[in-house]
């Protein structure tokens, strides 16, 4: 059994990269995974 210490690195969460941060803000990005999730409800809607 491993010994735990409580203040290590795997109790804090990651901090995000640049890219992640300009992926939460960019309003192209947001606009991109819009359509992604569109499309996939299309073709869901469409099967049915």
């Amino acid at each position: 059994m491993s010994k735990r210490i409580p203040y290590g690195q795997n109790y804090y969460p990651p901090v995000p990269t640049g890219f992640t941060k300009w992926k939460r803000i960019s309003k192209f990005w947001q606009f991109f995974r819009f359509m992604i999730i569109n499309l996939k409800m299309l073709r869901m809607v469409r099967k049915h």
